[in-house]
């Protein structure tokens, strides 16, 4: 963070200070609700949770180098105390934003926020300091978080924002006011909670709404494939720029293909030249989120052959988001259990089966290691349902359905579709999955594991990745 006095962030946050020797003495490291996280310098920041109190945990952070406890009573150290964290970490994170010289972009969508967000810091690393958000930290509190992280340095300061419902995005918004806002596409993950794809996209749209006009900097990135998001344009009084396949676009791919190993590949085409791509991510779904982070790049400066060389050499910076792995014995794991939504699925599903023409030109198979899809509310039969007729479509080799009801209609789907046999199968749980495949798996087969978080299907393909062990993976 900026360096501020304790004096300064107790006026900034509404604040009073408690046995605090010297307010002049400043926060210098970054503000943490992690007591594990304190370094010297450090604010420390007590939420109340379900089983754990930050405030507990005061006295052993100062020790540990904090300067004070961001706090909702006094703890015995140095202490600013507020009404309300939360709100006080959401005021100070408005502070520090508004005294940085650094380039806010924030970006939402219903899937591949994570994944684009991860290119987007690539990318622009190269051209700049770049402080991004860790995982998906995209809400109320991780928002914040992030933007505290910043220091005099940063240039470019790169925001998911995740939404409940309608208004979260645009508090978000109000907290860390950015110049360029990116919606990637309109879903149905979370529509159970929303009511609607036409919710959702009014939740998603609060971005572009909160933009400076375009005399005053203001960019709304928006996928002209996806026509809920493309309807944004008027919305906003930011500059408007496209992204994606269609021929409107502004920055867009053309000669898509996949390697053989089922990794994207394509010529990257922007206003100010073109440059051909082969990305080391996993799926064409990747293409999407590669021109959204293209068209934010090409916006602040950088050239197409300087943003082709550096998402041709982008990876991963999220965990289990399709992680591929390789097993001494010749299977690869492919990690896809952080989340799931019928979108995502569909595209893993599509990796797994291009991936799954070089395996079977080893004598492999594909196997499809799904569960539940969350929060889908009634389309949660259908969407399942369809799910479960697509590996069968995509010729999955094995489609292991894992978990509960939504687990069975993931095996029907398939079932209906014309699966046979042992081709698709319904397992209790995660223990269940993992004693199959041990006993099923053999060389050249790749292996996606996918659910929601919930489900906890990573235990999967760690199990799997532990060759030889024995030890129980935790269902849920």
């Amino acid at each position: 963070m900026i360096a501020l006095s304790l004096a300064e962030i107790a006026e900034v946050v509404g604040g009073q200070t408690y046995d605090i020797p010297d307010p002049s003495v400043q926060v210098t490291g970054p503000v943490v609700r992690d007591s594990r996280e304190v370094e010297p310098g450090t604010l420390f920041a007590a939420f109340v949770g379900e089983r754990v109190d930050g405030h507990d945990y005061a006295e052993q952070v100062v020790e540990a180098g904090a300067v004070a406890v961001l706090a909702s009573r006094p703890v015995g150290v140095p202490a600013i105390v507020v009404a309300d964290v939360q709100k006080a970490l959401g005021a100070l994170a408005r502070h520090v934003v508004r005294r940085l010289g650094a380039t806010l972009v924030a970006l939402t969508g219903s899937a591949g926020k994570t994944s684009t967000k991860d290119l987007i810091a690539q990318v622009l690393q190269r051209k700049a300091p770049t402080v991004w958000t860790p995982g998906s930290l995209n809400n109320e509190i991780g928002l914040p978080l992030t933007a505290l992280s910043a220091t005099e340095e940063t240039k470019f300061l790169v925001l998911e924002m995740g939404a409940r419902g309608i208004g979260h995005i645009r508090y978000l918004a109000d907290l860390t006011p950015p110049k360029i806002g990116l919606v990637l596409n309109v879903g149905t993950a979370h529509i159970g909670e929303f009511g609607g794809r036409e919710q959702i996209a009014q939740a998603k749209g609060e971005l572009v709404e909160s933009l400076p006009a375009a005399e005053d900097g203001g960019v709304a990135v928006l996928n002209a494939d996806d026509p809920l998001v493309r309807a944004m344009a008027s919305r906003t009084k930011a500059k408007v720029i496209l992204f994606g396949e269609s021929g409107e676009a502004d920055v867009r791919a053309e000669n898509v293909r996949l390697t053989d190993s089922g990794q994207p590949a394509f010529t990257l085409r922007t206003p100010s030249g073109a440059s051909d791509v082969t990305m080391r991510l996993y799926g064409e779904h990747h293409v999407s989120n590669a021109l959204a982070a293209a068209a934010v790049a090409h916006e602040l400066g950088m050239s197409a052959e300087e943003i082709a060389t550096a998402l041709s050499e982008a990876g991963s910076l999220s965990r289990w988001r399709m992680e591929v792995t390789e097993r001494p014995d010749g299977v690869t794991v492919v990690n896809d259990a952080y989340n799931a939504n019928p979108e995502s699925m569909r595209a893993a599903l599509r990796a797994l089966a291009a991936m799954g023409e070089a395996a079977r030109a080893k004598g492999g198979r594909t196997w499809a290691v799904l569960g539940k899809m969350a929060e889908l509310g009634d389309e949660a039969l259908a969407e399942h349902d369809a799910v479960g007729r697509l590996a069968v479509r995509l010729n999955v080799s094995k489609l292991v359905a894992v978990g509960g009801r939504e687990a069975s209609w993931l095996q029907l789907g398939a079932y209906n579709e014309g699966s046979w046999g042992e081709e698709s199968v319904h397992v209790s749980d995660a223990q269940a999955a993992v004693d199959l495949l041990r006993s099923e798996l053999r060389p050249g087969d790749v292996v996606l594991v996918k659910a929601s978080r919930s489900v906890g299907l990573e235990g999967v393909a760690q199990a799997l990745l532990e060759t030889g062990a024995e030890g129980e993976v935790a269902a849920r």
